[in-house]
């Protein structure tokens, strides 16, 4: 009798996380095979616009933003193509394939920019909460809590002694498990706001000392150039390079990611 009320409670959970694991999306799917026919087929402005139709129905999909990296680098529009495949890398920070084709797209820029040297351990902890999605990680948290409750559950219904005592720490441990993949799925969106980044798409660009025409220069970058976006301010935007210069540029030369 217990077992039979186990399961029911089993199945409730399982229809209950199903819908939230459900992602898919027909029309965005048709959509998505007619611009990868296009794409297969050289014609890359066509698979383009399709693409940005599944944007424009608010689908943003590391996938849709990888094929349109893709499609602008073989058109030759490498700024685009970058942007692209940064917007694809927030969605799905671990894949390769966007990491390769990021770096591979960035060695058609002009400016090649040292980065500042990150302390290992917070260059650690950032490459641990990149090393999969947001989506992934909270497809986790959901797993596990719902496991956790499904041993905890067992716990309450068994009548064996050691049944009980196994069911309640494994349901602990994951538990914890779910609280930590949560809290490192918020860290990763924390991330991606503090760390706001956009691409140059003009060149050359002037950077000032002031968000002023007449301030002085300081130095120039080109378009495809990633920079951090610091502030604000009248149509300006202050940047910073990977290379710790700073410095002003107006909003119209940058696209945000």
């Amino acid at each position: 009798m217990k077992f039979n009320h186990l399961k029911q409670l089993l199945y409730l959970l399982i229809g209950i996380v199903l819908p939230l694991l459900s992602f898919g999306n027909e029309q965005s799917d048709v959509l998505f095979a007619k611009g990868n026919a296009f794409y297969a087929k050289a014609q890359y402005k066509k698979a383009l616009g399709v693409y940005q139709g599944i944007l424009q129905d608010d689908q943003q999909s590391a996938a849709v933003y990888f094929n349109m990296g893709n499609a602008n680098y073989k058109l030759g529009d490498i700024p685009s193509a970058l942007l692209y495949y940064e917007k694809a890398n927030r969605l799905s920070p671990g894949d390769e394939d966007i990491n390769f084709n990021l770096k591979l797209a960035g060695l058609k820029t002009v400016d090649k920019i040292d980065e500042v040297p990150q302390f290992f351990m917070s260059r650690w902890w950032t490459d641990f909460i990149l090393s999969f999605s947001a989506a992934t990680f909270s497809v986790f948290s959901i797993v596990f809590i719902l496991l956790g409750s499904a041993f905890l559950i067992l716990y309450f219904f068994s009548a064996v002694k050691a049944v009980k005592k196994f069911s309640f720490y494994f349901s602990v441990l994951l538990f914890f498990l779910g609280l930590v993949t949560v809290f490192i799925t918020s860290s990763q969106v924390a991330y991606f706001k503090a760390n706001r980044q956009a691409i140059v798409f003009s060149s050359p660009v002037n950077v000032k000392s002031e968000p002023a025409e007449r301030a002085k220069l300081l130095f120039v970058i080109h378009d495809g150039t990633k920079v951090n976006i610091l502030a604000r301010n009248n149509g300006w935007m202050k940047i910073s390079l990977a290379n710790g210069n700073v410095g002003w540029v107006k909003g119209v030369e940058l696209k945000e990611i």
